[in-house]
C-alpha cells in the first residue's frame, strides 16, 4: 500500500493536524509533515474520528438477498464510516451453528468493505427452548463472542440463566432484545393516547422494562455480562443505572431513531416509521439522549434492519418492522447529540467506535488516533447539510425514516487499515 496524508484534519474534533498512513498503520501524527511519496488528501477542517463499529447490524445472508447481503451491506458501512460491524444471527438459516457463523464471516472478508463480526443465536432456530452451540461458535474460525436472538426474546428466564453462564467462561456477552412476548401480542407502536387515536395495538413500556429489570438481576446473580439491545424508554434508562451502580455488568445501546424520532410521525401512518421497539414519546427520547451523554447508555448501535420494497409498500398493519440505518447514523447523532451540545466528537468516537468494540472484542477497531494504531478511520465534513434521498444509498434496501430530511454531516472517506473503502463520498 502506498503512503497517504490527511492534511489538516481535526482529529477527534480538534484542531487541523496532519495523519500520515503507512500501510496498514498509521505512522505520525502532527502538524507540517512531509506529503513526500504519499497520496495527499486534504481534509480541510473535517473531522478525523476512528473507523466507527456497529454493534447490532442485520446482514440477512444466509437466505433474505433481496433485501441485504453481506457484498450490499458492507458498502453501506463503509458509505456510512464503519469499518466493522456485527451481523445478527436471524438469517436463512439460523446462525446457530459454527457452519453458519464461519459462512458469514469468510463472506465478509471476501468482500473486505468493512470487517464483518457474526454474532450467534443464543437459541436454536431463535426458539427459546434449546441454547444454540455457544462454545462452537466460540470455538470456529469466526471467534463468536457476541450472543443474541434479536428479533425474539429470551423470555425463558432458565435459558437466559443459563446463556449468561454458558458464555462467562470465556468472556462472552449475551445482547438480550427485551420485549415481554405476551405483553406485546398484536403490538403496532408505541402505547398510549396516540395509539388510542390511532386504533393501533399498544406496545408498552412495562413489556421492555420487565425483561431489562429480570436479566440484570440474572447477570448480577451469575457474575456474567449481559448487553441489551435498542433500549427505548425513559423506564429502562433507570433500571439499567441502577443495575450500573451495583456494579451490575450490563451495558447498553441506543439506535439513532429513537434519538430523533417519536411516536407522533405515526399519525402518517407511513410503514417507514414501523419499527421494533417502537417510536416512542418526547420524554423518552430526552431521557435516551441524556443517558448517552452520561454514559449511562454505551453506545449508538444501528439496528440496520433492511426490507424489499413490498415488505414496506403496504398497509401499517402488515408492514415489516425495521429501518435501515448504517448510512445515516452519524448524521442522525450529529444533530442530536453533537448540535445539542451533548456530545463532542471525542464523546462520539467513544459511543460509536472504542465503546462498541470493546464490548464486542473487535481487535483492532475503535483504537486512537495515533501512530503505531491501525489505519482504520473516518473523515466527516461536519459542515455539510442535505437532504437524504435513499436512491443514492449502497445498502440493497431502501426503507429510511429520513427520506426527504435534511440531516448534518456527511462521510467523504473511509479507511480500513490503510485501505480506501470510500473515497471522496464514492465507493472505491
Amino acid at each position: 500500500m502506498s503512503k497517504i496524508l490527511i492534511r489538516g484534519a481535526k482529529v477527534l474534533g480538534g484542531e487541523p493536524q496532519d495523519v500520515l498512513i503507512d500501510g496498514e498503520t498509521i505512522a505520525a501524527v502532527g502538524t507540517g509533515l512531509s506529503a513526500e511519496g504519499a497520496e495527499v488528501v486534504e481534509a480541510d477542517g473535517k473531522v478525523l474520528l476512528p473507523g466507527l463499529v456497529d454493534l447490532h447490524t442485520h446482514l440477512r445472508e444466509p437466505g433474505r438477498e433481496d433485501s441485504e447481503t453481506v457484498l450490499t451491506g458492507t458498502r453501506a458501512a463503509a458509505s456510512g464510516g464503519f469499518t466493522a460491524v456485527f451481523a445478527m444471527a436471524n438469517t436463512f438459516p439460523v446462525a446457530d451453528t459454527a457452519g453458519v457463523v464461519e459462512q458469514v464471516w469468510r463472506l465478509g472478508r471476501e468482500y473486505g468493505y468493512c470487517d464483518v463480526q457474526p454474532i450467534g443465536a443464543v437459541t436454536v432456530g431463535l426458539e427459546g427452548r434449546k441454547l444454540a452451540e455457544l462454545g462452537a461458535m466460540h470455538d470456529s474460525a469466526a471467534g463468536v463472542t457476541v450472543f443474541s436472538d434479536d428479533g425474539k426474546c429470551v423470555d425463558d428466564a432458565v435459558i437466559m440463566r443459563r446463556a449468561l453462564e454458558y458464555v462467562k467462561a470465556f468472556g462472552g456477552v449475551v445482547a438480550q432484545h427485551a420485549q415481554e412476548p405476551r405483553l406485546t401480542e398484536g403490538a403496532q407502536m408505541n402505547e398510549g393516547v396516540v395509539s388510542a387515536e390511532l386504533g393501533l395495538g399498544g406496545w408498552p413500556a412495562v413489556a421492555e422494562e420487565s425483561i431489562i429489570a429480570r436479566d440484570v438481576l440474572l447477570a448480577e446473580h451469575v457474575g456474567s455480562r449481559l448487553h441489551i439491545c435498542h433500549v427505548s424508554t425513559a423506564g429502562s434508562v433507570e433500571i439499567i443505572r441502577w443495575a450500573k451502580s451495583r456494579g451490575i455488568q450490563v451495558t447498553a445501546e441506543v439506535c439513532p431513531h429513537h434519538l430523533l424520532l417519536t411516536e407522533e410521525v405515526v399519525r402518517t401512518y407511513n410503514p417507514a416509521y414501523k419499527v421494533n421497539p417502537p417510536l416512542r414519546t418526547e420524554r423518552d427520547v430526552r431521557a435516551l439522549r441524556e443517558a448517552l451523554a452520561d454514559g449511562t447508555i454505551d453506545i449508538v448501535a444501528t439496528d440496520h434492519a433492511p426490507h424489499p420494497h413490498e415488505d414496506k409498500d403496504c398497509e401499517w398493519g402488515a408492514a415489516a418492522m425495521g429501518m435501515v440505518g448504517l448510512e445515516t447514523a452519524l448524521s442522525v447523532v450529529q444533530e442530536t447529540m453533537v448540535e445539542t451540545g451533548l456530545l463532542d466528537w471525542a464523546g462520539v468516537a467513544d459511543r460509536m467506535s472504542a465503546a462498541p468494540a470493546r464490548i464486542g472484542r473487535a481487535t483492532g477497531h475503535g483504537r486512537p488516533v495515533a501512530p503505531g494504531e491501525p489505519a482504520s478511520l473516518t473523515l466527516v465534513d461536519t459542515a455539510y447539510r442535505g437532504q437524504v434521498d435513499p436512491a443514492g444509498f449502497a445498502s440493497r434496501s431502501r426503507n429510511t425514516p429520513y427520506e426527504g430530511r435534511e440531516l448534518p454531516g456527511r462521510v467523504t472517506h473511509t479507511w480500513l487499515r490503510g485501505k480506501a473503502t470510500l473515497m471522496d463520498g464514492k465507493l472505491t
